[in-house]
């Protein structure tokens, strides 16, 4: 079969179209025939290796120093069930399914092979592969942080990258709870976030939220961009402040601001459930979220799409569709 490997960590040239071996699920996984896929941040950092050196070293012991060990990259698919383990039970050949890979990555690839009990399941009746392969990262993300905020409605909420492929479902979301939402990102993105839902719109190049003296119930930042102490600052007493990518100073920093400031912080570990996948599905399927793609590329495209994302301007997603060679 044909995948996109990266054998090196270095700039989105590194990445290559090469066939590899089709891989074959044990008992209890679920050989999915990819049709669609995404150039997710993290694909990009992981690639690059563009982190912050402690986040950096802690990388390369996780997945590898030269390069990656699991070297065809990939967090999020859309695709058909092609087989099954004799073990599996929720899942049958011909199912369409979508599903966050994880740590096993393995999605730039004409076929994958994933726990029958991980993050995965059936597609929302409503979406094509592509959509739908655009949905479990920054949804799952977005749904996990606004979920443990336990947003009600009426409250007032403003998310901080409110253009990207996380803040798109957070705006969509917490309107989907009530929320009032301001959305806060560059120019370029703020007629999408208005499209989608928010109430009002930030262009941080022009204003800062921490200094217009308007309090919110929550701020979730999607992309670890705000300032700490203007965020608590904006905040009601009693506030969350979410922080969905949080840098090492904001994570040493929120602890403390718990138990001093009278708002609560929220970042740290992350666990999804495929309930969660399940609760994202539901939203869809009645309308009251939907992907944003930017832009589309074939799996062959993969440096090119993997360098638009690195120019900061993708709004929503960006999607790679996966042709198939049927004699691989």
């Amino acid at each position: 079969m044909k995948a996109v490997v990266c054998t090196r960590y270095g700039p989105p040239d590194v990445l290559r179209l090469e066939q590899v071996e089709k891989p074959a699920p044990k008992d209890d996984e679920v050989l999915i025939r990819v049709h669609a896929t995404t150039a997710a941040r993290g694909d990009c950092e992981l690639r690059g290796m563009n982190l912050p050196p402690l986040f950096q070293l802690l990388a390369r012991v996780g997945f590898g120093f030269r390069g990656p060990r699991r070297k065809i990259l990939g967090q999020e698919l859309a695709g058909e069930v092609e087989s099954v383990g004799r073990d599996v039970r929720l899942f049958k050949r011909g199912d369409r399914v979508f599903a966050l890979t994880g740590l096993h990555l393995g999605a730039y690839a004409e076929y994958d092979s994933l726990p029958e009990r991980g993050l995965m399941a059936t597609m929302p009746a409503n979406l094509t592969y592509e959509e739908a392969a655009a949905v479990p990262v920054g949804g799952l993300h977005a749904a996990y942080f606004l979920r443990r905020g336990g947003i009600e409605r009426g409250q007032r909420v403003l998310i901080v990258g409110a253009g990207g492929s996380i803040g798109t479902y957070a705006v969509q979301i917490a309107k989907s709870l009530g929320a009032e939402v301001t959305a806060v990102d560059g120019e370029g993105k703020l007629a999408v976030a208005r499209s989608i839902g928010a109430d009002h719109v930030i262009d941080y190049s022009k204003e800062s939220f921490a200094k217009s003296g308007v309090v919110y119930d929550v701020i979730f930042d999607a992309v670890g961009k705000s300032p700490f102490s203007g965020s608590i600052g904006r905040l009601k007493e009693g506030g969350l402040y979410l922080l969905g990518n949080p840098g090492l100073s904001q994570a040493v920093r929120g602890g403390w601001a718990s138990r001093t400031s009278g708002r609560r912080v929220i970042g740290g570990s992350i666990s999804y459930k495929a309930a969660d996948l399940a609760f994202l599905k539901e939203l869809i399927e009645a309308g009251k979220i939907r992907p944003i793609i930017d832009r589309r590329y074939a799996l062959e495209q993969a440096a090119e799409a993997h360098r638009y994302v690195e120019t900061g301007q993708k709004i929503g997603n960006v999607v790679m569709t996966v042709g198939h060679d049927d004699r691989a």
